[in-house]
């Protein structure tokens, strides 16, 4: 094999480890993702969980009715929940998120293992289902603000996409080995100590500050409904995530019916075409690793839509158990590429301020989603029969996208929105005040820049035109050849100048590799004196770093 041969997996050996490597030296990314995978393994094991128990109780009649009885209280609840992340800290609303869960999944395991009445273990499994939808609203609002380039954002939502993908193989596995040693109630006891451990470990992220008002009222109707029906990118993309959600519920009962009625492979043949689907969702990563950095996203869901239905068109046509294997690693494969690139484009076109509440909306779609492909899969088999449903799970979800046509296409020219520089100026003192349409307005004026150690971007006495905000690394303020404060994400410098009319104060050098923000001073100075109190706290702080000794920039 030649050295040009091989260019190919090695380059994309290459994108996975610098997507991973991205994510991992960012602590707090780090930690949300850690958290994340106990989050997956519990949702996916309790869920399994609990339909066996169903199942147990009274058959596949049982196990319908509680995934019904399961899903939809979450999918009323979704939208209402993912207010939370915009009138408190995401990153403590996470954290009671994960406890609310826990304690519900304590409950249900509590119940269990006393042999408790059969309506209230689903009763706290409901529960324990409706606060898990507050985790990923919370997580769309949270990861932007975390990442420190614009290009970790789809790199992070790669990661995530594999989490989910790996822990789906992972958590299915884990719940197999304990039912072998124990009671289900084993499983909610040991997942809710799991996600009990994630909410230790996301505990110390501060990140950004609400994006409501403070002291607004609460909205009687969450803006996340307004956000879906007034934009119309926004709800071509929140369409396609719930087309697939349709099909991951029909798939749930065509795992059984492949398994059992088509492939002759015995009751644990489920278990396995399942996990074939998130092993191939799992080396997706090396697929959706390229995303990272594109301008152009909406090309790749396509390519997606196209490789998902042409594996299950194969599946129905050629029903064998290692081309069912395969292909079912392809498709999942495929439904990774979509989901990221679906939930990365929904990020860039959504509007900031309401950003939580459109997600919100989406976790509530998942989950009548769910809900409705567990209820249509055994009517289509009734109809149809089989393969014919197999091949609709293909049909269905490139069916229902494409209904869009070419403005699909035009999605990637309006995902313009900043999200990344827009949480960046969120977590600025300075600019916490701005209404969210100037907040937006900056973020577009914004202009990334880097900087190696030692190197000056601001020298005292010149004259100042910008105004910088830091999203990497440490930086110094030296007064007359002396050291006066550090700085790093989250802190700015240069408004004295721009302010005052006045030459820089100090010289501002890199002590590492930094990544900043430029921010014309014509911009800057609007939307600073423009906004009362914007501009008190900048008159307070431009007065007190002044009389200060030493000074700043």
């Amino acid at each position: 094999m030649t050295a040009a041969s091989m260019g190919g997996p090695w380059r994309h050996a290459a994108q996975v480890g610098s997507v991973l490597g991205t994510v991992w030296r960012n602590p707090e990314l780090r930690r949300t993702q850690i958290a994340l995978a106990a989050f997956h393994c519990a949702e996916w094991s309790v869920w399994i969980a609990m339909l066996l128990v169903a199942y147990e109780h009274g058959g596949a009649t049982a196990s319908g009715i509680v995934a019904v009885v399961q899903l939809v209280p979450a999918a009323l609840f979704a939208p209402f929940a993912a207010t939370l992340a915009e009138r408190r800290r995401p990153a403590r609303v996470l954290v009671w998120g994960y406890v609310a869960q826990a304690a519900a999944m304590g409950a249900t395991a509590a119940v269990l293992l006393v042999h408790g009445p059969f309506v209230a273990v689903v009763a706290c499994g409901a529960v324990a289902a409706t606060a898990v939808t507050i985790t990923r609203p919370t997580m769309a609002v949270l990861v932007p603000a975390l990442a420190r380039h614009p290009a970790d954002l789809t790199a992070a939502n790669v990661v995530t996409g594999a989490n989910e993908a790996v822990t789906m193989l992972v958590g299915p596995a884990v719940t197999g080995v304990v039912l072998a040693l124990a009671a289900p109630g084993a499983v909610f006891g040991l997942m809710g100590v799991l996600v009990l451990l994630g909410a230790v470990v996301v505990a110390p992220i501060r990140g950004p500050r609400p994006s409501s008002v403070p002291g607004a009222p609460a909205p009687f109707w969450p803006a996340g409904f307004g956000a879906v029906a007034r934009e119309p990118a926004t709800r071509r993309l929140v369409g396609i995530v719930g087309a697939e959600y349709v099909t991951l519920g029909m798939l749930d009962v065509l795992y059984v019916v492949l398994a059992l009625a088509v492939l002759d492979m015995g009751a644990s043949g489920a278990g396995y075409l399942n996990a074939a689907f998130g092993l191939g969702g799992a080396v997706g990563i090396v697929v959706t690793a390229s995303l990272v950095g594109r301008r152009r996203l909406m090309p790749a869901v396509l390519t997606g839509l196209v490789v998902w239905a042409a594996a299950f068109a194969v599946l129905a046509a050629w029903p064998t158990v290692g081309g069912a294997l395969l292909l079912l690693a392809v498709a999942g494969g495929a439904r990774s590429l979509v989901d990221v690139g679906s939930r990365t484009l929904l990020q860039r076109t959504s509007p900031p301020n309401v950003l939580a509440g459109v997600f919100g909306v989406l976790e509530g779609l998942q989950a009548a989603a769910l809900a409705l492909g567990s209820l249509l899969a055994p009517l289509v088999i009734a109809v149809l029969g089989g393969r014919a449903a197999v091949l609709t799970v293909g049909l269905l979800l490139p069916a229902l996208a494409l209904t869009g046509g070419r403005r699909l296409l035009a999605l990637d020219a309006s995902a313009h929105v900043p999200v990344v520089e827009l949480a960046l100026l969120r977590s600025l003192r300075l600019f916490a005040d701005l209404p969210a349409p100037e907040l937006e307005a900056l973020a577009r004026d914004l202009r990334p820049m880097s900087a190696v150690p030692g190197e000056a971007i601001v020298t005292q006495g010149e004259v100042g035109d910008r105004y910088y905000a830091i999203a990497d690394g440490t930086l110094e303020a030296i007064e007359d050849g002396i050291a006066t404060r550090t700085m790093g994400r989250g802190d700015g410098f240069g408004e004295i100048a721009l302010l005052r009319d006045i030459p820089r104060t100090a010289t501002v050098r890199a002590i590492t590799p930094a990544h900043l923000f430029a921010l014309d001073r014509a911009p800057f100075v609007e939307a600073v004196t423009g906004h009362p109190a914007t501009r008190r706290f900048a008159a307070a702080i431009t007065a007190e770093r002044l009389s200060e000794a030493p000074a700043s920039s």
